[in-house]
This record gives C-alpha cells, sequence and structure tokens, in this order.
C-alpha cells in the first residue's frame, strides 16, 4: 500500500473500514455494498509531480506508479499493459460530422482489451495477500486478461465463463492454460458460481463490481488521455457500459487528476448501452441509484450483456457527477458501427467497443456533444475477439458484391 491510501468508503451508506477489516464489499450490504479505494489527495500532491509523470520512460499503465495502491514494484507482472495509442481520427470525423475527435484504442493491450488493467491490478493485489489461485467470472475478455496476466507470473487462474461466450474468447482461456469452468446458463450465474467457488475454496476474487481493486486499475486509462492530451481533459468521453466498472475507472481516474490539480475539469461522461442490455440507462432515467433493476439481458454485444450490472453505482455515480448521460443503441446500430469505424480509421473494434461508437453518433445527432468539442471515443476491445459478429457486421455487402460478380460472368457469357 503507497502511503497516499487512506481506506475504503461505501457508496451506499458511507461507512468506511481499513483495509484489514473488509475483504471486497461492504458487510452491510452484501455484494451490492460497492466500495472505493481512498486517497489522501493533499499528501499524494505534496509527493508526486505532474513532470515527474511525464519524464517516465515506462510504456504501461504502471508510468503512474506513485498514484497507485501497490507498495512493493516486485509484484507487478513484465506484460506491456497500457499506455495505448489515442488516435486522432480525422477521417472518421470528417466523414460523420465531429472536428475535434480521438480514439483511445485499448485494443492494443496484451490479451486485445481494456480489461488486462485491472487483471494487472488484481494479479498484485493477490499476490500481495499471499494468494495462490485467483478466480473470476466473465463473459470473456476479463477472464482472457486474467488468464493471460496470471499466466506472466505462474499464478494458477480459474475461469467461470458462459458456455455462450464467442469462441475465440475461450480458445484464448485455454492457450493460456486457464482452468475453464463453462457455465450452461448467463454471465450473472457465472458470477455467483465464482463467487460461492472462492468463498468454499479460499481463492482471490478478481469478479468486476465486487472487487473495488478493479476501479484501480481502470482508471489509468483516464491518466493516459489526460496526459497524451497534455494534461487537459476532453469536453467528453464515450465509454460502453455492461458491469459499469469500466466508466466508473474512468470517472475515478479524472478525478483523482482534478483533486491534484493536474487537469482544469472533469469531461461529461457518457455511458453507452446495447438496447437489449440496459439497466443502467433505465436506472438513469428513472433516478434510480443503488437499486438497479435485473433484467434479462439480450444483446451481439457480449462483453456489455449483464442482468444486474455489478459496478452500477459507479457508473451511475460517474454520468451524474459529471454532467454526462446514458445512452442506449440497437444491436443493428452497433454492427454498422463496426465495418464504419474500420474503415475510417482502421481500428478494429469488437460490438462492445463499437458500441461506443454507435454512441459518440448518437450523442451528437442529440445534441449532447457539439461538433466542435473535444471528444474522445474508448476503444475496449479488438474485433478479433469475436469474428462471427464483425462478419455478420459486412455479411450482406459481401453477399451483393457476390451477387454482382455473378451477374457480370452470367453477362459475359450470353456476349
Amino acid at each position: 500500500m503507497t502511503d497516499y491510501t487512506t481506506d475504503y468508503r461505501c457508496l451506499i451508506c458511507g461507512e468506511t473500514y481499513d483495509f484489514d477489516e473488509v475483504a471486497y464489499v461492504c458487510p452491510k450490504h452484501g455484494a451490492v455494498g460497492t466500495l472505493d479505494v481512498r486517497y489522501d489527495y493533499a499528501a499524494m500532491g505534496n509527493g508526486v509531480k505532474r513532470d515527474e509523470i511525464r519524464r517516465s520512460e515506462w510504456p504501461s499503465m504502471w508510468r503512474y506508479l506513485p498514484l497507485l495502491p501497490v507498495a512493493d514494484p516486485a509484484l507487478i507482472p513484465p506484460l506491456d499493459i497500457g499506455w495505448t495509442p489515442l488516435y486522432h481520427a480525422e477521417r472518421l470525423a470528417t466523414a460523420t460530422g465531429f472536428d475535434d475527435l480521438w480514439l483511445k484504442d485499448d485494443s492494443r493491450n496484451p490479451t486485445g482489451s481494456l480489461k488486462d488493467r485491472a487483471s494487472a491490478m488484481a494479479v498484485v493485489r493477490a499476490r500481495a495477500m499471499g494468494y495462490e489461485t485467483i478466480a473470476t467470472a466473465s463473459t470473456g475478455n476479463a477472464a482472457a486478461a486474467l488468464a493471460g496476466v496470471a499466466a506472466s507470473v505462474g499464478m494458477r487462474h480459474v475461469i467461470f465463463v458462459p458456455r455462450t461466450a464467442p469462441e475465440a474468447k475461450i480458445a484464448q482461456l485455454l492457450v493460456y492454460g486457464a482452468e475453464v469452468n463453462l457455465v450452461d446458463g448467463s454471465y450473472d450465474q457465472a458470477f455467483e458460481l465464482c463467487l460461492s467457488a472462492c468463498e468454499q475454496e479460499g481463492w482471490y476474487c478478481r469478479n468486476t463490481g465486487y472487487n473495488p481493486w478493479m476501479t484501480e486499475g481502470k482508471k489509468t486509462v483516464a491518466y493516459e488521455i489526460a496526459e497524451q492530451l497534455g494534461w487537459e481533459a476532453p469536453d467528453a468521453v464515450v465509454v460502453s457500459v455492461g458491469d459499469g466498472c469500466i466508466i466508473g475507472g474512468v470517472h475515478k481516474g479524472f478525478y483523482d487528476l482534478l483533486q491534484l490539480g493536474w487537469i482544469t475539469r472533469m469531461p461529461r461522461l457518457y455511458g453507452v448501452q446495447a438496447a437489449g442490455s440496459d439497466a443502467c440507462t433505465l436506472a438513469w432515467e428513472q433516478g434510480r441509484h443503488a437499486d438497479l433493476p435485473r433484467i434479462a439481458a439480450q444483446t451481439r454485444a457480449d462483453s456489455i450483456s449483464a442482468d444486474l450490472p455489478r459496478d452500477g453505482f459507479k457508473a451511475l455515480r460517474a454520468v451524474r457527477e459529471s454532467n454526462g448521460a446514458f445512452l442506449r443503441v440497437s444491436d443493428e446500430a452497433i454492427l454498422a458501427a463496426i465495418p464504419e469505424l474500420a474503415r475510417q480509421s482502421g481500428v478494429f473494434a469488437e460490438p462492445a467497443a463499437a458500441a461506443a461508437w454507435a454512441g459518440a453518433r448518437l450523442a451528437l445527432a442529440q445534441g449532447r456533444v457539439a461538433r466542435d468539442e473535444r471528444v474522445v471515443v474508448l476503444i475496449t476491445g479488438s474485433g478479433l475477439k469475436d469474428v462471427a459478429a464483425a462478419r455478420a457486421s459486412v455479411d450482406e455487402k459481401i453477399e451483393y458484391d457476390h451477387s454482382q460478380m455473378r451477374k457480370g460472368k452470367d453477362d459475359r457469357s450470353t456476349d
């Protein structure tokens, strides 16, 4: 633990706890009692200078080690995670009506998604606490991230994932040597099975929304965006939302920088959900905070499919405190966003990541962001994670092109 961490605080009741007092959640609220890791920002500001970060030659999330809750650098995994590109997407902007559009491409992480950031923090925390086995439930990306990071340090890792997860994601798990439990059910059922197994077997639980340290890993993407823009916050950041941990982490990162005086404003955060998995959007529209509705999620964007978002409180807080909004997009819009993004920027996104781009277009159309504002779209995962969805996004055109080719051949045969 650094000198700058202070305690946990429950986001529901405000109760505070020492780090050795509770393991994951507020005991008054059980699994929904989301905790926040708190810092002494005054001490941090006196001890850490922005220019020191800027001069760092560490091309990863660990360039921000002085701002992170890690006491022993020797526990950091060897993979270079983070410090991913921030592209100024001029062609995409011109084609779609933006003036100043940026893409933060976290598909460039070692296992192909932003979830590597959280898994790296989870492995550090588990090793510091003396655990030999770490486990998680996932629709695929968090599992692959944990498998890759755990493999890099030789740590046993156990995965609970729905059998319906994309084949490429399951293949990643097996290649990394994970102990894979395919669940005949939803992500939420896998989540509960993982919690039960961790409690019974004494494993460290990485589950998003249950383990507060996942936010501390994911928030580093906000640090990078700010630094890559010359320590200036953008006007808006658009993030796809499933469980809610990523947008919660983005908010925490910018909040940290604002408290330190390293940026002068909080960007508006826009959470984008698939229409078939919109529990956070419903809660935001209905003015809810902690009592999110449980739905029967169904969307092609598997990485943002959740019946009950486990980090919904942080997601709602992120949007409300930044004066942003939640946006709902259809699966059709998500699939259409995949080739548009790829052809105009060269970035190949899986459906969950493409949802953020579909949401950015919707935010512009609704007037939630202005044409001349600086907008960052967070690309959370590689299109190679779900090749079937990518193929579906262009199948209609392929069939049309093939029919035209056949027509041309038939025409020539009659000459």
